[in-house]
């Protein structure tokens, strides 16, 4: 009991195809019928019903919507480099499908020829293989506004890429707390050290998780962080000359980055696969065999994976990941579009110094809590969650209510504007 089977190279490889095939579908259905809860939701939002008619409840929307765009013409401008125009669309969705990989979604399976983790591939470097790859989604972006020929497009291009460095910095800092706190870089590691400690590291590292989520609405390009396609300001931006499927591309890639975010928001910060106020299905490797944890002694506690379980957890993790899939449509219909200055001054005036502040905050904290003995477990992340607690409040109340990010409201008074007389009732000027 608690021993651990290894798969057989046949079998390894036939269930990694499985997995791949399996998760690469499931990530295009959701992609797809994520659509159509935007536009549930957003009808929901302004009162009024949204797309019913094909289809129960709408439910073929996305179908009906999916076989317009491959039959839909084509258009590509004369005046396009047609090579990139062509390339931009493929660039653009290419890193968005192959980010799921290194995410697990359950527990460990067991089978009769041995457990197979529930995870397409379970790399060493899980998180920095998702940064890399999610960066170069930006590339696409950029040369498709710039083979477009369209001063529009040329400009949402650019946009994008100010945008991606400007968060990808904050994205990155708010990573490297939870690097700190769990010690490894692989996603598998971080869901199990989750389980040791007895907290979601959405508890310690309650800052870190406000960054992150801030600097992935805007990694993704969704609202209020939309600057790239701004249709007030640059029509839609970089896909203003695309139509068709390669329009449709860019939407696929968009929602498939928002669907990875959440789910590695729900990895990082939530406990993944893990279901809370339940032990049963706490389990990770040591020494060869599966334990759940150590009791007073120190000895391990064996554990066994089971098809239950890893159903179970399956469910959880798909339910942590649906609520961050509902927050990102329910923003985007909630919150105004920033400006242009607005975005650049909180990526780095306000996200990129509060973030190196708390991690040296929570690096110094973990240090006096290793100094003092304290083990890692559920005292050592309430001190910490205590220490995040006080930081976030104080966090929230110095960006709030016009303190860092002045809105467009504010009435800012020039010396020409403070000199000239006011308006009289009539239109006559009044003095004192």
């Amino acid at each position: 009991m608690g021993e651990m089977q290894e798969l057989s190279t046949f079998w390894f490889v036939t269930f990694g195809a499985v997995k791949v095939v399996a998760v690469f579908t499931v990530v295009m259905a959701v992609v797809a019928y994520m659509t159509l809860a935007e536009r549930r939701v957003s009808a929901f939002i302004q009162d009024r019903l949204g797309p019913n008619r094909v289809g129960p409840f709408g439910l073929l929307q996305p179908i009906a919507d999916g076989i317009k765009n491959i039959i839909k013409e084509e258009t590509m401008p004369g005046t396009a480099a047609k090579f990139y125009f062509v390339l931009g669309p493929a660039l653009a969705i290419m890193p968005a499908v192959v980010t799921f990989a290194v995410i697990p979604f359950a527990a460990p399976l067991p089978t009769p020829v041995g457990t197979v983790d529930m995870i397409v591939a379970d790399v060493p470097i899980g998180i920095l293989y998702i940064l890399a790859l999610s960066s170069l989604a930006v590339y696409g972006i950029v040369l498709s506004g710039w083979a477009s020929n369209n001063k529009y497009a040329f400009l949402g291009g650019l946009r994008a890429s100010a945008q991606m460095i400007s968060y990808e910095v904050a994205l990155g800092l708010s990573v490297i707390a939870v690097l700190l706190l769990a010690g490894n870089v692989t996603l598998t590691e971080m869901v199990w050290k989750q389980q040791q400690l007895g907290l979601w590291f959405v508890f310690p590292l309650s800052l870190a998780f406000i960054f992150f989520l801030i600097s992935a609405l805007a990694e993704t390009n969704r609202l209020p962080f939309d600057m790239p396609e701004a249709e007030s300001e640059l029509i839609t931006g970089y896909h203003t000359e695309y139509s068709a499927m390669k329009f449709s591309m860019f939407f696929i890639a968009e929602y498939a980055h928002v669907v990875t975010a959440s789910a590695l928001m729900a990895t990082l910060f939530f406990g993944g696969w893990d279901i809370p106020f339940w032990p049963g299905d706490d389990m990770f490797r040591h020494e060869g065999a599966w334990i759940r944890g150590f009791d007073e002694s120190g000895a391990p506690i064996p554990t066994s994976p089971s098809v239950l379980i890893t159903l179970l957890t399956l469910a959880a993790f798909s339910a942590k990941t649906g609520f961050f899939l509902l927050l990102y449509i329910w923003i985007r219909w909630t919150l105004p579009r920033f400006r242009y200055d607005q975005v650049m001054h909180l990526g780095w005036k306000v996200l990129l110094p509060a973030a190196l502040a708390y991690i040296m905050l929570i690096a110094g904290t973990m240090l006096v809590l290793d100094q003092l003995g304290v083990a890692y477990g559920m005292l050592y992340g309430l001190v910490l969650t205590a220490v995040s607690g006080v930081t976030t409040l104080a966090f929230l109340f110095f960006v709030d209510r016009d303190r860092v990010i002045s809105g467009a409201h504010r009435k800012r008074t020039t010396r020409a504007s403070a000199a000239r007389p006011a308006a009289g009732p009539a239109g006559r000027t009044t003095s004192s």
